[in-house]
């Protein structure tokens, strides 16, 4: 179990000195941030911190003395270094790496007041919690509190099941009402008498007004509405965590303990979704504050190091402050040249688009929007072109069995922009839905994996299995394709099996 020091360092005159001029340059630009409170600790305590997602209060678990274990080792090897740690709250808390020469810092800064915007304006954190600090000091509390009276062992094993399900939420949930208000008594009359209504027509164009095809269609219609009202849940459940919260055979303190890991996940979600574009933000920001107001002469070789190293690549991983800031770069120049509407979309003339310049000068404003609404989905599928792809120079790649080598597949505009957006759908991680909370009427959990065009890796799927039985307390069931094979996966508690369903994915 990782213990996070306390001892935070006092913030030195002159680090209070650049973090005032940095606020001051940051919002002569137009940003909007919350206040900023900034603490200053050692690699140590900054791993600490890290290993708990930024929370120093939040509630103790095994996997964040593992994610600290890491960290340090790595940073003992120097193959990784934590500059900054920035938390989405009001106000706003970073922590800063004492080891950082002042240029660093500066970045830092400005990087940070960047992510602070972010996080105000852009309307997919608007529904995340702006005291989250308190909040994980009390989730901290409530674990505590329930170790205390059951026992480490069993809430870590419950626990443990928890985090390992922690993801199968509905990300869209905070912005769409996927529930129909139910009222007290669903109980009507005429449900019990339910025929196929005519339209109203004289009786000699009854025949043309409701023919046996319509009247035929109707019926159908009223037998899939009764079959719905029959199952549980009506309509396919993507939030598992909150499924299982209401209808889970569960004490009330493993109702609590899943609920904590339910609003963490609702919390982080917006960071998962919005990775690109955060981080292209901040890099735009930090790297426009730094070489037009912050920087002085003796601070840019130093900087020019660093920012390198933030936008420098490596075969097989993207990085999101690279594709990030340049997709923002390049939304900037296009709308400054007017390279937007449907003239300049219908424009066949590969010169005349290259040349293209109506001196709107509205690029400014236009990132400022796109911070605003967009998530990384969106931002990608609305503004990656043909022209970003072919000056950057991307490719989709796949391995090569002969060579054991990962070779370039190809470099048609379509098939990279399909991949990215794969990629980042759902996090790039399956959706999987429940379609039935009582199958073949034995209080057993159905699950449906919607196929992507990737199977699923087996021992994970049945490890997850394994954990959401201990929660349901029944056999779990989850239907999902191998091999462009229909299957269903089983798990009893005891012993798992996987059975061929026969029909072929299509």
């Amino acid at each position: 179990m990782v213990t996070v020091s306390r001892a935070v360092k006092k913030f030195p005159t002159e680090l209070k000195l650049i973090k005032y001029e940095v606020e001051e340059y940051a919002r002569e630009y137009g940003l909007d941030f919350f206040d900023c409170i900034f603490e200053v600790v050692d690699w140590r305590q900054m791993n600490e911190i890290a290993s708990y997602g930024g929370f120093p209060t939040r509630y103790p678990h095994w996997t964040f003395g593992m994610d600290y274990e890491r960290m340090s080792k790595g940073y003992a090897y120097g193959l990784q270094k934590i500059y900054e740690l920035v938390i989405n709250n009001d106000p706003c808390y970073a922590y800063l790496l004492e080891s950082n020469n002042l240029v660093d810092q500066k970045i830092v800064m400005a990087h940070v007041y960047s992510h602070c915007d972010f996080f105000k304006n852009n309307m997919w954190f608007g529904h995340t919690n702006r005291k989250m600090i308190d909040e994980m000091a009390n989730h901290g509390s409530r674990l505590r509190r329930h170790v205390e009276r059951h026992g480490a062992e069993k809430v870590e094993v419950f626990l443990d099941c928890c985090l390992s399900i922690d993801d199968l939420i509905d990300w869209h949930a905070p912005f769409i009402k996927r529930r129909e208000e139910v009222p007290d008594s669903t109980f009507d009359p005429q449900d019990e008498d339910r025929t196929v209504k005519k339209l109203r027509s004289k009786e000699y164009m009854d025949s043309f007004i409701n023919p046996p095809e319509f009247i035929e269609e109707q019926r159908r219609k009223l037998e899939e509405e009764e079959q719905k009202d029959r199952q549980f849940p009506r309509n396919p459940e993507k939030d598992l965590l909150l499924f299982l919260i209401e209808h889970a055979p569960l004490d009330n303190w493993q109702r609590d303990i899943l609920s904590i890991i339910r609003e963490e996940s609702y919390y982080f979600a917006p960071q998962g979704q919005t990775k690109i574009m955060n981080e292209g933000w901040a890099t735009y920001w930090h790297s426009t504050i730094m070489t037009q107001k912050l920087a002085r002469d003796a601070d840019i070789v130093d900087y020019a190091d660093h920012h390198s190293g933030t936008l420098g690549t490596s075969p097989g991983r993207l990085n999101p402050y690279k594709l990030g800031v340049e997709l923002l770069l390049d939304i900037e120049d296009r709308w400054n040249k007017g390279r937007f509407g449907k003239e300049y979309e219908d424009c066949e003339d590969r010169a005349a688009r290259r040349n293209w310049n109506t001196h709107a000068g509205i690029g400014r404003e236009k990132i400022f929007e796109v911070r605003k609404i967009y998530n990384d989905v969106t931002f990608i599928d609305t503004f990656l072109t043909p022209e970003f792809c072919e000056d950057h120079k991307l490719f989709t790649y796949k391995y090569n069995e002969r060579t054991g080598r990962y070779e370039i597949a190809d470099r048609d505009f379509k098939k990279i922009k399909e991949k990215l957006l794969f990629s980042l759908t759902n996090f790039g991680r399956p959706f999987i839905y429940i379609t039935d909370g009582n199958y073949r009427n034995r209080g057993e959990l159905y699950l449906t994996h919607r196929h992507e065009g990737i199977d699923l890796k087996r021992d994970y799927a049945i490890d997850t299995l394994k954990n959401l039985h201990k929660v349901w307390q029944r056999p779990v069931h989850l239907e999902t394709v191998e091999n462009n094979r229909m299957v269903l996966l089983t798990c009893d508690g005891e012993e798992h099996s996987v059975k061929q369903l026969g029909g072929v994915h299509r």
